[in-house]
């Protein structure tokens, strides 16, 4: 039961030492409390724990226009951050996640700012039948956060630029334009900014959970196990892995996500498997790579993998159809 709340806002616009930041946040709280997590990057693509960067960004335009590429440890899909973005996060033991709440927090906020807004799906906030919010979600053994982000003014040409959704996603989807699906809040009041969003969330927080929010502070301690963090988020093998010689690749989309899975076999045995998602379930890919790691490179024997599998049953049977698809 959440008896005390807690607001803390990043100084710095740095992803990685953001994304530090949050973990550690996440590690540290107690039990009873809940921490609103308010923070900004500048000119970054953060893209979900089990993407491949290489076909979601275009990392090389990123850097040479001065951003950065971060990967957070929840699913999910690409998002760009700048400026005109404001990041939240919503950190508690698990027994006292509540995403009903803790979303009623961010439509309340909207409504003080005069935008009627409207929940679609598991994971976007729509306002005038178009996104502003998108959501996602960790939970480690104890503790889970849900965080996202709020659109209040961003840069839709830089958010398309930066951007690259895979081919078969877009055909899913009819999508035309990235531009298109998302609105900014200040397209629909004018006299926003990020200050009065940060306000908005931190009265809509009091509100919606019934008690005040006090301010939360970090010790020389925390500050250091914050940047011993930022030193492996920042690390290039973290960012995009080492990528498999493989000799077998495909990619699909599905209602739960897309999927791009590589694989390596050798004298018909596989040896090394990569499996990309863009799926809510931040334990898919390690589940699928553990069972067909070392399994014939075979239909029937990787469908049986898959079924021994814990995986659940809609997407067993999905990915055991996909492979079928691929004439393996």
């Amino acid at each position: 039961m959440i008896t005390q709340l807690r607001i803390f806002e990043s100084a710095g616009f740095d992803p990685h030492a953001n994304l530090a930041m949050e973990k550690h946040l996440l590690d540290i709280t107690p039990a009873g409390t809940c921490i609103l997590y308010l923070w900004q990057n500048q000119n970054t693509v953060v893209i979900g724990r089990n993407q491949n960067a290489w076909l979601e960004c275009r990392s090389s335009l990123l850097e040479e226009e001065g951003g950065k590429l971060a990967r957070r440890l929840s699913g999910g899909g690409a998002v760009f951050h700048d400026f005109g973005n404001l990041n939240f996060t919503f950190i508690m033991r698990r027994e006292d996640y509540d995403l009903d709440k803790q979303l009623s927090v961010i439509q309340t906020a909207c409504a003080l700012a005069g935008v009627q807004t409207e929940k679609s799906g598991r994971n976007d906030v729509l306002a005038d039948g178009r996104k502003f919010s998108g959501n996602a979600f960790y939970q480690s053994r104890t503790h889970a956060y849900h965080h996202g982000t709020l659109m209040v003014d961003v840069d839709k040409d830089k958010l398309g630029r930066y951007l690259s959704p895979p081919k078969a996603k877009l055909e899913a989807k009819g999508v035309t334009s990235v531009r298109s699906r998302v609105v900014n809040l200040k397209e629909l009041a004018p006299e926003l900014t990020i200050d009065r969003m940060k306000a908005y969330m931190a009265e809509a927080f009091s509100q919606v959970y019934g008690m005040a929010a006090t301010p939360l502070s970090l010790t020389d301690g925390d500050m250091a196990a914050i940047a011993q963090l930022k030193a492996e988020y920042s690390a290039w093998e973290y960012l995009f892995g080492t990528p498999l010689p493989f000799t077998f690749s495909c990619e699909g989309h599905f209602p739960w996500g897309h999927i791009q899975l590589q694989l390596s076999a050798k004298e018909g045995i596989i040896n090394g498997v990569k499996f990309y998602s863009d799926a809510m379930d931040w334990a898919l890919p390690e589940t699928v790579e553990a069972a067909l790691t070392g399994c014939r490179f075979a239909l029937a024997d990787m469908q049986a993998a898959l079924q021994a599998s814990p995986l659940e049953a809609e997407i067993c049977r999905d990915l055991c159809e996909f492979l079928q698809a691929q004439s393996i």
